[in-house]
């Protein structure tokens, strides 16, 4: 795992083991999943016009050899964050086999968000899988950067996830009514 972790590691400062540990976490997160995912052709969206890959950090494409500390300074809070994935399960995943029901991600979020940082990196996993079952994308970057910060902002990003996950859901529920009540219009009103 060094192997792989270490050069992504910011240089030229000493490094707090809380932030040390993170980088860890979501290398160890992103390589548990199945390995048909791993051989997935990538979509021409994550290509550059010479044809490499890139990774994407919010709107903006960076290279692939980007340090991820370098696109986080880039683009800071501008990514999903896990709040908005677990509404994103609940909202696509009802009557589906790998469903999320809206108690449960209430459940796991609201425990994870009043968690320490040795309590968040033991739970985070299991949400996290729990998620990817449900085809649920995750923003790793963004999740990154919200674990660097879990020591010194846990509030902040504790509310921010909340918010997300409850502002989506509701906007998600009205757009679902919205729906409802216009094809229910739509059949009820007189043929001509």
């Amino acid at each position: 795992m060094h192997r792989l972790v270490a050069p992504w590691l910011p240089t030229g400062r000493h490094l707090p083991e809380s932030e040390e540990r993170a980088y860890y976490l979501i290398a160890a997160m992103i390589a548990d999943q199945p390995r048909h995912s791993f051989a997935a052709d990538p979509d021409d969206d994550d290509l550059d016009e010479d044809g490499e890959l890139v990774m994407t950090h919010g709107q903006h494409p960076l290279p692939l050899d980007t340090p991820i500390s370098q696109a986080l300074q880039q683009d800071r809070r501008q990514g999903t964050s896990l709040g908005a994935a677990f509404a994103q399960a609940v909202v696509k995943s009802p009557g589906r086999e790998g469903e999320m029901r809206e108690s449960t991600a209430e459940t796991r979020l609201n425990l994870l968000t009043r968690q320490s940082v040795n309590g968040l990196f033991r739970h985070l996993p299991g949400s996290v899988r729990y998620l990817r079952q449900t085809d649920t994308d995750i923003d790793f970057a963004q999740l990154l950067d919200d674990l660097i910060a879990w020591p010194a902002r846990s509030g902040r990003i504790s509310r921010r996830w909340l918010q997300d996950y409850y502002q989506q859901l509701s906007r998600s529920q009205r757009e679902q009514t919205d729906k409802q009540d216009a094809e229910e219009l739509l059949g009820t009103a007189p043929s001509a």
